[in-house]
C-alpha cells in the first residue's frame, strides 16, 4: 500500500508527519529519517488494527493567504 505523507516543522524544529488518508495517523521526530520510520510504523499499526480502511483519496494541497 502507498500513502501520501504531509510533513511540517514546528517553531522548535520538530518534524510532524500525518497521513491524510488515515485520519488520526500522525507522529513527530527531530529528524526526517526518524520521522519516516515512525510514520511507516504508525501506518502499519493503523492498517493492521483497522478492519476496513476508510475510503479516503488524497486530492492535493492548496495554499491560501489570509489577513491577520
Amino acid at each position: 500500500m502507498k500513502f501520501n505523507v504531509v510533513i511540517e516543522r514546528d517553531e522548535d524544529g520538530i518534524y510532524i508527519a500525518e497521513i491524510p488518508e488515515l485520519p488520526g495517523c500522525h507522529t513527530q521526530a527531530k529528524d526526517i529519517p526518524t520521522l519516516m520510520e515512525r510514520i511507516r510504523e504508525a501506518a502499519e499499526l493503523y492498517t493492521g488494527e483497522c478492519g476496513e480502511l476508510p475510503k479516503m483519496e488524497f486530492v492535493g494541497l492548496q495554499l491560501i493567504e489570509i489577513n491577520v
